[in-house]
């Protein structure tokens, strides 16, 4: 069984909410990205987002834009980041979603790429710019590769578009809470209790709620409508902070360790 959905089914099972982390992948480089999905698999992490760098990150706030660049700048490349995730299943078995865009799939075939992505331990992917009213033969490869093909739902999805998204989509349903690109924010939006209602009406899949969550208090308040939470920007920040420092691994990991215990 896929490592998401058998994740899920073990938090389900034991009454408990899950951690979604998401950071880029590369920043500042490949190892540190290794060491640091390590060190958030001890801390409690549920499932690893690695957002795969690309020049054009267009649904991304300048926290993972900015994340974007110095993942191009240590030379990250998908085949690179795909070893890396290689690497990371002779140690680990958290499970790896990919954030990426349709271009980098499209460059390389989308056809290898799932393949690969399959053979080197990804479990599912997010693909922020191909809606799923374009993405048939895509999810029929991504079946039978046995990868999860995760869709997000925005505030403004409009009820049949999220009836057709929770149709298609498979592992769980990325909640985006707020309208506009990723980022930390002050507060959390209050339309979230009704938008996930709304969601679970349409599908029994998990609910992920992300963009702006980026404090313990905040994550824990948010679990309580979802099966998860996903933090990304606040993480990333953390990384670019002390990216330099030979403590990189464990002040990251700390405040990782924070979010989970919240939750």
């Amino acid at each position: 069984m896929n490592r998401i959905v058998e994740k899920f089914a073990a938090l389900k099972q034991a009454g408990r909410k899950g951690l979604v982390v998401y950071i880029g992948a590369g920043d500042p480089h490949l190892d540190a990205t290794l060491q640091l999905a390590l060190a958030f698999d001890r801390a409690g992490v549920s499932v690893l987002e690695l957002g795969v760098p690309f020049s054009d990150p267009l649904a991304d706030g300048l926290v993972n834009q900015l994340a974007a660049q110095r993942g191009l700048e240590s030379g990250t490349t998908p085949p690179k980041l795909l070893a890396t995730v290689a690497a990371l299943r002779q140690k680990s078995q958290i499970p790896v979603v990919l954030y990426i865009y349709f271009n980098l799939i499209h460059k390389i075939g989308v056809e290898k790429f799932i393949r690969d992505a399959a053979a080197a331990g990804v479990d599912g992917l997010l693909v922020l710019d191909l809606p799923p009213e374009e993405s048939e033969n895509y999810e029929a490869l991504m079946r039978a590769a046995g990868l999860c093909n995760i869709y997000l739902i925005a505030p403004t999805t409009p009820e049949a578009r999220m009836e057709l998204i929770a149709k298609r989509a498979s592992g769980f349903i990325y909640y985006v809470s707020r309208e506009g690109v990723t980022g930390m924010q002050a507060k959390v939006a209050d339309t979230i209790a009704a938008m996930t209602a709304k969601i679970r009406a349409h599908t029994p899949l998990p609910i992920a709620i992300g963009f702006g969550v980026s404090s313990p208090e905040q994550a824990r308040l948010v679990a309580s409508h979802g099966e998860a939470v996903v933090v990304g920007s606040a993480i990333v920040n953390q990384i670019a902070e002390h990216g330099k420092s030979s403590d990189l691994v464990p002040r990251v990991a700390g405040f990782v360790k924070s979010l989970a215990t919240a939750i």
